[in-house]
């Protein structure tokens, strides 16, 4: 049975953003795949928000070389909004001025070695310190009205348990993911005892499989130090909330929304489809074009 109990805020959020993006070359030789845009905003920024949305006000970010770009888009870009201020392009003002809200802070380690999404979790132990945390993966774009970590601190606010994004995941996908198996509690809240990092399909012990986002109770940092090199000889994440399950109890999340995998070249392409005909700005002129003039030359 599930144990409730309440309390403990999630201020502080944990972005691994240290990977190659390889699969993106050349467009990530020299630019961080998190930077690649969909529609007018890079991934990262949409995580961001993601974050600010559920109340969180410390992101702290685990990158590698190449990854400049990152923090100078979260910095204050003194000679752009003079420019724009003297032009007197008010919105644009506004839009660069606000990337970082008000009260949120931005902090960048490095992850000397690309040693698996364990060992970047780890790096920012000493900076999350004795609190809750969330982890969000960029590569993984979730759209919905209430931000998918927004539902999740919601989850741990009520439970004080770790939580785990999970979604169904196809057969043939299923060899790509970490898996759960555990007791459904509610509609869409399971009571995790077991994850395995991307099993073989006869060996899945369920369809649901983890996506990139996690909220974490800090002893997850204690299991970290004490991983070993698994699959890929990398450091797994999903090992040590393995071995968290010892400790505690982690439950998993079905989360509202839906989930546009942007490490994937046609995973980004949707994400700039979906939410084009969703913006403001392009919405219309997109799906008149895509009925209009696309449809024609399929």
């Amino acid at each position: 049975m599930v144990h409730i109990r309440h309390g403990e805020k999630v201020r502080k959020a944990v972005f691994p953003v240290a990977g190659m993006g390889t699969r993106f070359l050349p467009a990530t030789k020299a630019s961080p795949k998190e930077m690649m845009p969909v529609v007018d905003k890079p991934l990262i920024q949409y995580a961001v928000e993601e974050a600010v949305e559920a109340g969180i006000t410390e992101m702290i970010f685990v990158t590698g070389r190449t990854k400049r770009s990152i923090a100078d888009h979260f910095d204050k870009a003194y000679e752009l909004e003079h420019q724009l201020e003297q032009r007197g392009k008010k919105e644009l003002l506004a839009i660069a001025q606000n990337v970082v809200p008000k009260g949120v802070s931005c902090t960048y380690i490095r992850q000397t070695e690309a040693l698996g999404l364990g060992h970047a979790v780890s790096t920012a132990a000493h900076l999350v310190g004795d609190e809750p945390f969330a982890v969000l993966l960029a590569d993984d774009l979730i759209h919905h009205g209430k931000g998918a970590v927004k539902q999740m601190v919601e989850i741990y606010e009520f439970y004080k348990s770790s939580v785990i994004a999970v979604q169904k995941v196809p057969g043939p996908e299923i060899s790509s993911y970490g898996v759960i198996s555990g007791t459904k509690q509610t509609d869409r809240v399971h009571l995790l005892d077991q994850i395995v990092e991307k099993p073989a399909l006869e060996d899945a012990p369920s369809d649901m499989g983890v996506t990139g986002r996690y909220i974490f109770t800090p002893q997850l940092f204690t299991h970290l130090a004490a991983l070993k090199p698994g699959a890929g000889g990398e450091y797994q994440l999903t090992d040590a909330i393995q071995t968290l399950l010892t400790e505690e109890q982690v439950l998993a999340y079905e989360y509202e929304g839906i989930r546009y995998d942007c490490g994937s070249k046609m995973g980004l392409l949707k994400a700039n489809i979906e939410l084009g005909l969703h913006h403001s700005e392009i919405g219309d002129e997109l799906r008149d074009y895509l009925k209009n003039e696309l449809a024609s030359k399929l």
